[in-house]
């Protein structure tokens, strides 16, 4: 039997976070690096992604990469796998999300473009698909191979559209179609990678950053646990999927939402 201090320990451990420059991305760099792992960011934005880096100090790596672009994935992949020797976690948080600022977007449905829904299938869905497969031959060898790709309570069920009245809010159809599709591929993954490799999902709630009060308000009286999350409450959850916590655990969807999808 061993301990849950050894089986948190993540020590020698290395893992790649996609998204790492955003909030809940930083936040599993955190997680992870503090039981014992070496960490790699890989986000579009360059500068950002070595700021995060220098944030989180020690071995920390910067891997800018564009995850709309299949070629400069793969290579980001190889890339980190290099320089930390091989890789023992893979998370992918980068996504577009009801915030992301391009044309055809966060509009109203009829306004929605096949275009703006590309882009997003390709970094939400399609990302999570190459980078897993790049790394799978490294993740077979850790002997601890573990996936986690982020869900959306909205991959689960419908948005209440009400919630946004009267604000900029959005929540294009794309998103929560490419959050479905991800639970999919978390399914096809862990029974076509294991025994080598866990694959699993998080699925978030609405986490609170600055929305409108009236927003907020509205989505806290449909939370049974009367507020909106914060990354603080995801710490948790990736310490769980991504150690030997969870050893028997894959193919699995943890939501951490304050009981939204329980009603």
């Amino acid at each position: 039997m061993h301990s849950l201090q050894e089986k948190t320990n993540l020590s020698g451990r290395r893992a790649l976070i996609s998204g790492g420059a955003g909030h809940i991305g930083f936040v599993c760099a955190e997680v992870l690096q503090e039981l014992g792992a070496t960490v790699a960011l890989l986000d579009k934005d360059k500068e950002a992604c070595e700021n995060s880096a220098r944030r989180l100090g020690g071995k920390a790596l910067a891997v800018p990469c564009d995850l709309s672009d299949e070629s400069s994935t793969r290579l980001a992949v190889d890339e980190a796998i290099k320089q930390m020797g091989g890789l023992d976690i893979l998370i992918h948080c980068a996504a577009f999300v009801g915030t992301t600022d391009i044309p055809g977007w966060s509009v109203p449905f009829e306004q929605q473009t096949v275009d703006a829904w590309d882009k997003a299938m390709r970094v939400n869905v399609t990302a999570g698909f190459v980078m897993t497969q790049q790394a799978q031959k490294a993740l077979r060898n850790s002997k601890h191979g573990s996936v986690i790709l982020f869900g959306s309570i909205y991959g689960m069920m419908g948005p209440d559209m009400s919630l946004y009245a009267g604000t900029t809010m959005s929540n294009p159809a794309g998103y929560g179609a490419s959050k479905g599709a991800l639970f999919q591929l978390v399914r096809y993954l862990a029974t076509v990678l294991g025994p080598d490799i866990r694959v699993n999902a998080i699925t978030p709630g609405g986490v609170a950053r600055g929305q409108p009060d009236i927003f907020r308000q509205r989505y806290e009286a449909r939370t049974p646990l009367k507020r909106m999350a914060t990354e603080e409450d995801m710490k948790g959850a990736v310490a769980y999927l991504a150690s030997d916590l969870s050893a028997y655990v894959t193919g699995h969807n943890l939501v951490v939402d304050g009981g939204w999808t329980a009603w």
